[in-house]
């Protein structure tokens, strides 16, 4: 009887216990807190990694753009502006400061309470850009505000160009290519890309001749496209033989229009130094 009762107080004593485990275990938690000192680090998709592409090659008329690149805060948010410092990397760029891009102010702010910013990476469409691309390589540096924990995701790889490449649907609507003949085409019609589909074209053909009609006579085109802000100024004061053809938005862009003494005609002048046809 007496083991009895015993078993029955030790099985009511786990089962009380059990309870009490229970009860506390419900109780809600402490939140987890920690401090960690305040990093900057790039954060660019994944898909980009630490490298980004940037090409003028579709907007000719503009001379310069800028580049966010995205970063972020690790550790608190504070409700105080901070900043940040970067610099470029000159060793390993080829971009030339002040020819390519403007030269990294000396810090950057973080507002307050914020964990995104941006680096705000002024570029400018030179024509040698053209030819050959040129990178920028940028990093992240300590700051009174920040530190540079991880070194592996403060660097970040900007290639800028200006390089237009021959795209599959061009032999098929539009002819011989060359990348001046391509320049005109997307000054003309506005349209960076056309399909390969049949059925298209009629749609394809019409956009292709807006550039004959151009390259047919352009002194008309001009004349009648002021809203293209485009000009034809002679290479020489006077003499009619030769042309500028560009716009003042980018006046370091410009394709020579030269006229054909045997047949009178006028042809643009292509990056090979043939006629545009």
């Amino acid at each position: 009887m007496n083991q009895y009762i015993n078993i029955l107080l030790s099985r009511k004593g786990c089962y009380l216990l059990c309870m009490v485990l229970f009860v506390t275990s419900c109780k809600k938690a402490d939140p987890l807190t920690f401090d960690h000192a305040a990093n900057v680090y790039f954060d660019l998709p994944q898909d980009q990694k630490d490298s980004i592409s940037y090409t003028f090659a579709y907007d000719l008329a503009k001379a310069s753009d800028t580049i966010n690149i995205p970063v972020t805060i690790s550790g608190k948010r504070i409700s105080q502006d901070r900043f940040y410092t970067a610099y470029v990397e000159a060793d390993s760029s080829s971009a030339i400061p002040g020819t390519h891009y403007k030269a990294l102010e000396q810090q950057y702010t973080v507002r307050a309470d914020e964990g995104r910013t941006v680096l705000p990476l002024i570029v400018y469409n030179r024509p040698d850009l053209e030819d050959s691309s040129r990178t920028i390589i940028l990093k992240l540096r300590a700051s009174g505000d920040f530190g540079i924990e991880n070194p592996t995701i403060i660097k970040a790889r900007v290639v800028l160009s200006a390089r237009l490449e021959q795209p599959a649907w061009w032999s098929m609507w539009c002819g011989a290519y060359s990348r001046t003949k391509h320049q005109l085409f997307l000054i003309v019609t506005g349209i960076t890309e056309l399909s390969t589909v049949g059925l298209d074209a009629p749609k394809n053909l019409y956009i292709a001749n807006l550039l004959t009609v151009m390259l047919n006579n352009p002194f008309d085109w001009v004349a009648n496209n002021t809203g293209k802000g485009y000009v034809l100024e002679p290479v020489t004061a006077g003499n009619t033989d030769a042309y500028y053809f560009y716009t003042p938005l980018n006046p370091n862009k410009k394709i020579v229009l030269r006229k054909n003494s045997g047949s009178g005609r006028y042809f643009f002048i292509d990056e090979n130094g043939q006629e545009v046809r």
